[in-house]
């Protein structure tokens, strides 16, 4: 099984890349598109702006294999942070920006209202929505957080997990193939190694 980790210039690779290789020797970094031939699963980790992440990826010439490879091919996907953002149809972050659309929604500012200091930064609980997937063999369900804008999907079945930061949002979505947290899981000790395990492990 080869896991695929995109290097688009978003992300805290190393540490993304650490915590998968303390649960399966398969983990690859990729910084060119046509090595998501060989993955089997891939993984699209993303730190900063919604925007900055779409030009890139557009730069990169990763948007149409990823197209290919997570729509077309159905290869199960893990976004992360902005990784999960950039799912949306369009991002409000520094102008109005258009995502990969495999999830309609937005993405805008959290509202900061109840006092909730923006940006949201550190632990905070999640509600589990839907049990298994993501979830599943989480016995306490707290994660790190570090991020200004949030994911609103259209559809809210989507919504896996919603956290609590003077609004609920959206902490997880889970659409087919495709999962994403808003959370990172990299740095979310124990429950955030059990979500990626189950990122390895689905079928």
């Amino acid at each position: 099984m080869s896991i695929v980790i995109i290097d688009y210039g978003m992300g805290n690779l190393r540490s993304v890349e650490n915590a998968f290789q303390s649960l399966t020797g398969d983990v690859r970094i990729a910084r060119q598109p046509e090595l998501l031939r060989e993955a089997e699963k891939i993984v699209l980790p993303g730190v900063g702006a919604f925007g900055d992440g779409m030009a890139k990826l557009e730069a990169g010439g990763w948007i149409e294999p990823l197209e290919e490879h997570v729509r077309g091919r159905g290869k199960p996907f893990l976004g992360l942070c902005v990784g999960m953002q950039v799912l949306a149809t369009t991002g409000t972050e520094h102008g109005l920006h258009h995502g990969l659309n495999w999830i309609p929604g937005i993405v805008d500012r959290l509202t900061g209202s109840s006092g909730a200091r923006v940006p949201h930064i550190g632990w905070n609980d999640v509600e589990i929505v839907s049990a298994g997937g993501i979830y599943a063999g989480v016995d306490k369900a707290v994660f790190y957080f570090v991020h200004s804008y949030v994911f609103r999907p259209n559809d809210p079945t989507v919504i896996s997990g919603v956290c609590s930061h003077g609004e609920e949002f959206a902490a997880s979505v889970e659409y087919g193939n495709i999962w994403a947290t808003q959370f990172h899981p990299e740095k979310s000790q124990r429950a955030g190694l059990q979500v990626l395990r189950n990122f390895v492990t689905r079928a």
